[in-house]
């Protein structure tokens, strides 16, 4: 039995210590409200305004631009149901591939008076041109697309997509929860209208996001009441999530060179591994978050071989945390023009800064024997 592995990064990732020690106070003595005009009150609403400005400032943004929510959901489901709400009706465009959190949204819109565009992906699970080509001469009023998939951990070229959404006069949003802190992510330098970010994807706290959104961009709140965040998410902040988000912002950025490196390297030793046993590696030939692989064995069930791996001590999914309780096939490989039976056997492996050389050794040998158990079984009930 080995000791528990934890392999699962891009569903959650453990908070730092230096983010805990940052929330604390927040959490004991400083626990005014920040809409009080008293000390206890000024210190939380000053403890919230500098974290906005080192969120911002993490991702190329200006303070001004930076809404805090509840975590990447909610500030999904407000840019597209906010801006959505101050537009006439037209065309809401998703990629394939978009978390539900997204998808979601643009279908409800359908049923309001709105169409539903979604973008085609190539078998690598990049937007397909042509198609995008397609979407873009029906003008869309608003565009989403992920700028890095939570399932294959393939990155588009959101910038260029942006620049043309822009210019046919869409407002172009971008899904970044699962990019930053595992690639460079600038606001200014992607173009977009709007973009998503979320602190549990970066050893920041639960339960806190934002959405980071261009000033000229006219939305209505899902949430009223208090005016809190510029009268576009009514509620009393959480001092101590903000505080700890900034501060994950911060220790992501400056470590980000040091752990891609670590983590793309620890990443070739695990395909490599996986190619010595016939693994089918998903967009292995696109460009990929350093730590995600997303990967197959012909004829083999994906939640089978996650169940036995956990009980053999690794934590590994069967593709997006948030569809997990979904026996359906992965909606992100189906796009890609994956088999319905193929994408059922879908594992994802998300490598973390803590994880080392030794556990991605251990991982393979427990995942050799798991599939020689399960073969064994196969033959003999055959």
């Amino acid at each position: 039995m080995f000791a528990p592995v934890y392999l699962d990064h891009n569903a959650t990732t453990p908070l730092d210590p230096e983010v805990r020690e940052a929330m604390l106070p927040y959490l004991d003595a400083r626990f005014g409200n920040p809409s009080s005009r008293h000390e206890y009150g000024r210190q939380a609403r000053a403890a919230i305004e500098e974290a906005r400005a080192r969120v911002a400032a993490s991702v190329g943004a200006h303070s001004t631009e930076v809404i805090f929510t509840s975590g990447g959901s909610e500030a999904n489901n407000l840019i597209i149901k906010g801006a959505a709400a101050r537009l006439k009706a037209g065309t809401v465009a998703t990629s394939a591939i978009e978390h539900p959190c997204v998808r979601e949204p643009a279908r409800q819109l359908a049923r309001r008076g709105w169409q539903h565009a979604e973008i085609a992906v190539d078998r690598d699970g990049l937007i397909d041109r042509a198609h995008w080509r397609q979407v873009l001469d029906d003008r869309p009023a608003i565009v989403s697309v992920m700028l890095a998939n939570n399932e294959s951990g393939v990155v588009q070229d959101v910038a260029a997509l942006a620049a043309e959404a822009r210019r046919s006069g869409a407002l172009f949003h971008t899904d970044a929860v699962q990019a930053v802190g595992k690639i460079a992510v600038d606001f200014r330098a992607l173009g977009v209208n709007a973009m998503t970010l979320s602190a549990h994807k970066v050893h920041g706290p639960l339960g806190i996001g934002a959405l980071v959104c261009d000033k000229r961009v006219d939305l209505e709140p899902l949430v009223a009441g208090g005016g809190q965040e510029r009268n576009l998410r009514s509620g009393t902040e959480n001092v101590a999530g903000i505080v700890g988000f900034a501060r994950a912002c911060e220790l992501a950025a400056q470590r980000l060179s040091v752990d891609t490196e670590h983590i793309a390297e620890l990443r070739r030793q695990l395909e490599s591994g996986l190619g010595a046993m016939h693994a089918q590696v998903f967009s292995a030939a696109a460009d990929r978050l350093p730590g995600t692989s997303f990967f197959a064995f012909d004829g083999l069930d994906g939640e089978t071989l996650v169940g036995k791996l956990d009980r053999a001590g690794f934590a590994v999914a069967s593709g997006s945390a948030c569809s997990s309780v979904s026996p359906e096939p992965s909606r992100t490989l189906l796009a890609m023009g994956v088999s319905a039976e193929l994408a059922k056997g879908a594992i994802r492996v998300s490598l973390g800064r803590s994880n080392s050389a030794d556990q991605v050794d251990d991982f393979l040998a427990a995942l050799r024997a798991t599939l020689a158990g399960l073969r064994n079984l196969m033959a003999v009930s055959a």
